[in-house]
């Protein structure tokens, strides 16, 4: 189960992180639903506003799509509601609890992914076992309340050329019209939230962001 999973994370190139306050009115389902019939590869349910059971029902709810659509299931910061639903795994703030400790709720065989925004954290995010890092934010971003500064391109080619690299995901500000700029600054993997679950046509713009990356092949 184990490998199969890094496998899968490690051939995934595009991550929705959920944000239903802007989903322009929808539902989380429905967003996530439409984003994984335009090819998502990965969906991270992220959701602040939630009280603990909208976020469990949710999360079932998701937890089917994503395995109906062959995509891996991540929860953010909660590895109690991801162990209930069977996710694939959970994703960490430097804030969160230790890998150590998810591990021990999550059981073994599951993804842990932290967010890093400078090369000392994703050092020691790998140091302690985490299976992906998240690179960002890269570009100004208000999805979160408490707003880490940009940590520019400059982050991401930092991490592209570090031999010692985990899979990582640059996220933070990303769209369409910048998004060949990451990329071109040596991220393989794009994490995206506004530029689609606010998008008008949810799997148009993911079709949009598989198209700009299908110019950029995986690097082994």
């Amino acid at each position: 189960m184990c490998s199969s999973l890094i496998e899968s994370l490690r051939e995934s190139r595009l991550y929705l992180v959920t944000d239903q306050e802007l989903s322009k009115g929808r539902t989380t389902t429905s967003v996530v639903e439409e984003a994984l019939q335009g090819g998502v590869d990965i969906v991270q349910l992220r959701e602040y506003s939630m009280t603990d059971w909208e976020l469990f029902k949710v999360a079932q709810e998701v937890r089917l799509l994503t395995k109906r659509h062959n995509a891996l299931f991540i929860v953010n910061n909660r590895p109690d509601i991801a162990k209930l639903v069977n996710a694939d795994g959970v994703h960490l703030g430097q804030d969160d609890l230790p890998v150590e400790e998810a591990r021990k709720i999550l059981g073994p065989g599951k993804i842990i992914g932290i967010s890093t925004h400078e090369m000392a954290q994703a050092q020691k995010a790998l140091a302690d076992g985490a299976d992906y890092i998240g690179v960002g934010p890269v570009y100004p971003t208000q999805t979160k309340k408490n707003v880490v500064p940009p940590v520019t391109l400059s982050y991401v080619k930092q991490v592209a050329q570090w031999k010692e690299a985990p899979p990582y995901f640059a996220i933070g500000g990303i769209k369409q019209h910048n998004a060949a700029e990451v990329l071109d600054a040596g991220a393989r993997r794009l994490a995206v939230v506004t530029a689609i679950v606010g998008a008008s046509d949810v799997k148009q713009a993911v079709t949009e962001f598989k198209q700009i990356l299908g110019k950029y092949p995986l690097k082994g």
